[in-house]
């Protein structure tokens, strides 16, 4: 279990415990983020922003401590990112001025909407249809984008095991996926 923040005021122990428990964290923010909101194109401003409110949260004066520093630091970019994309989704009437240059579904559009879903459906039967432990590696390695080494720690297995599970659940969610006629994308 990482170490708690400090207690006291001191700015040496809020940097030691930044330095330790939160700043290594940046770059897969930076990724997740990427990968979560990928129509966000000022990402790096998401990340320092989020940076800078968890320190000023971490030194406010008689706060409680953050047990997690990873989990505060994605809780407050997923907060920016969400407040972004509801800013950002608010478009004044005149900018719709133009009407004949709104997208609307056509017919290929629903097709390709409907094939998507059904794939998604796909891979999450071929996900339940996983032991459990494979299902498990999987999800947290693929869905939540956790490393081989911090699921190896939080499940309590080898990283050779989490390898292992990766590559026989990847290769059975495929297998499952073109007996259900699904073909990789691009092909």
């Amino acid at each position: 279990m990482p170490p708690l923040p400090p207690n006291d005021d001191s700015a040496d122990n809020h940097e030691q415990w930044f330095a330790e428990e939160v700043y290594p964290h940046k770059s897969r923010l930076r990724s997740w983020l990427h990968a979560r909101f990928p129509w966000m194109t000022d990402v790096d401003d998401v990340v320092q922003d989020s940076l800078s409110r968890l320190w000023r949260r971490q030194t406010q004066p008689g706060r409680e401590p953050i047990h997690s520093g990873k989990a505060a630091l994605f809780a407050i970019a997923r907060n920016l990112a969400t407040d972004q994309a509801r800013h950002q989704g608010v478009v004044s009437i005149d900018s719709v001025a133009d009407m004949s240059k709104l997208a609307v579904l056509d017919d290929t559009d629903v097709a390709e909407a409907v094939s998507v879903r059904q794939e998604l459906e796909f891979l999450a039967d071929a996900l339940r249809e996983l032991p459990a432990r494979c299902r498990q590696v999987i999800t947290l390695t693929k869905i939540y984008g956790y490393t081989e080494r911090e699921v190896a720690e939080r499940l309590g297995i080898s990283e050779h095991t989490v390898r292992t599970q990766v590559v026989r659940g990847m290769r059975r969610c495929m297998e499952y996926l073109r007996r259900k006629g699904v073909k990789p994308r691009g092909q």
